[in-house]
């Protein structure tokens, strides 16, 4: 018997609310997927931290069991998908379980294979190859989606760099990245011969690097879904980068915001435009689902640059997922979803992109990735709850309420706080200690931090207590990260 066709959103919706096949996001915790599960029935998370104390009725934290130090997010997933509590509660619930993921690879693949499973996202082959910064510069070329000035070439020495550059026209002024990696780690800003020794042993030696004309930018991200009927687009978002007292990454990614003004008309239009035309060269690479474009826009000129393609979903998922036009149609995820079902849909995915288009769907709000930024290491011996928390007149912060939701969020007085790093926790520069959501903006129009995210940082930062590492212990923080 043929499938019935969905053709509206409607039915759509309707199919993920009667949905019986478990579907598992398995990572570190679920926060880039946060409330999929009232989308999606039978949607549980299997997570290696236990952010609500074991208060969400959807995450499954199984108990800690010895394994080698993780290297990757990789490294977590495959220990979570061995690890017996697991296996048990995939095989009790039956059904023939599909398997997202924020990252994986070939070995995710073969264990998600073992419990009966389906991972529903490209194959982690291809999801590597264009995750490749150097890949992305390709397909935007093929797309008609221009990078900022750059040139790739393996770099031998600062005098290499330079010549390099000469034949290209790029200037003195650079910025380098290498092929893989997130932009706190494998962003270089080189302007002289001792930026370049600093950061010499990344550069030399690890093979094609992008080197970039610097410019003065905006920072924006935008996430979109290939599908067999087009590539679906959301809103243009601004970055939050390198702010001190979120990061102590220059470069490095620590949050984003959702305004209907976040950007000029015309330049949200032209993001969106770009997106789509690079999602539909994905297409004829191979690739399908979601995935998330960083473009830099100039100051001065409003010209929009591809800064990097990201293959999955993202640290900034949350945003889109959660935004009015996802209440009111569908979030983003449910097409990728969509498309991995197998189930035959119909989609006019030009209205749905000008309706996604419109001001009026996209209401206002702004995370804040708050990592550990002081040069010490120290254990925490009290961490704030996930909840809702108040900020009182006096600007301290408050805890208010459990919940797990963000849309529990009633002012801009109040925020949600999920918690990343909990007592026992080493607390070490870059360490992610949560995310904290609030209404409105978290900058100024000048893309400075407003002085209420400073009372919102201080005030969770606050909130932790920790006690110095016995000098004895010797350590060293993972160079990955988990969102």
């Amino acid at each position: 018997m043929a499938k019935k066709t969905l053709k509206n959103i409607s039915e759509i919706r309707r199919y993920f609310h009667t949905n019986s096949d478990p579907v598992y996001f398995v990572s570190a915790t679920n926060f880039n997927l946060l409330g999929l599960d009232e989308w999606v029935k039978n949607f549980k998370y299997i997570c290696y931290m236990d952010c609500f104390d074991g208060r969400h009725p959807n995450v499954l934290v199984p108990s800690e069991l010895p394994h080698e130090e993780f290297q990757s997010i990789e490294d977590i997933n495959n220990y979570l998908l061995q690890h017996k509590e697991v296996v048990d509660y995939v095989k009790e619930r039956g059904g023939k379980p599909k398997f997202v993921f924020l990252m994986f690879d070939e070995k995710t693949e073969k264990l998600a294979k073992d419990l009966g499973g389906e991972v529903w996202f490209p194959k982690a082959k291809l999801r590597t190859s264009m995750d490749n910064k150097i890949e992305t510069v390709r397909i935007g070329n093929k797309a008609g989606v221009p990078s900022v000035p750059n040139t790739l070439s393996e770099v031998e020495s600062y005098e290499h760099l330079q010549e390099v550059c000469k034949k290209a026209g790029l200037g003195d002024d650079l910025v380098l990245q290498s092929a893989f990696g997130d932009s706190g780690h494998t962003t270089f800003f080189i302007k002289s011969e001792a930026d370049f020794r600093k950061h010499e042993h990344e550069i030399v030696g690890e093979g094609e690097i992008k080197i970039m004309k610097r410019i003065d930018c905006r920072g924006s991200a935008i996430e979109a879904c290939c599908t067999s009927e087009g590539t679906i687009v959301g809103p243009l978002m601004t970055e939050l980068v390198g702010f001190n007292e979120l990061t102590p990454y220059r470069g490095g990614w620590c949050g984003n915001e959702i305004f209907s003004t976040a950007f000029p008309p015309k330049t949200r239009q032209a993001a969106r435009e770009l997106t789509f035309k690079f999602g539909e060269q994905l297409r004829k690479e191979g690739y399908r689902g979601y995935f998330e474009l960083d473009f830099l826009i100039d100051k001065k000129t409003g010209e929009i640059w591809l800064g990097e393609l990201n293959p999955r979903i993202t640290g900034a998922s949350s945003m889109t997922n959660h935004a009015a036009f996802a209440h009111a149609d569908a979030p983003l995820f449910l097409f990728h979803l969509l498309e991995f079902s197998k189930k035959p849909f119909k989609l006019d995915v030009e209205e749905l992109n000008a309706r996604w288009a419109d001001p009026d769907m996209i209401d206002s709000w702004s995370q804040m990735v708050i990592k550990h930024t002081e040069d010490n290491v120290d254990i925490i011996t009290h961490a704030p709850q996930s909840g809702i928390y108040k900020m009182l007149p006096d600007g301290r912060v408050v805890f208010d309420r459990f919940d797990y939701h963000r849309r529990a969020v009633e002012s801009e007085d109040e925020a949600f706080f999920l918690r990343i790093s909990n007592v026992g926790d080493y607390r070490y520069e870059g360490a992610d200690l949560g995310i904290l959501v609030t209404r409105g903006r978290s900058m100024t129009k000048n893309f400075q931090l407003t002085d209420k995210s400073r009372d919102w940082i201080n005030g969770i930062k606050n909130a932790y207590s920790a006690r110095p590492l016995p000098s004895a212990k010797a350590f060293e923080d993972p160079a990955f990260k988990i969102m």
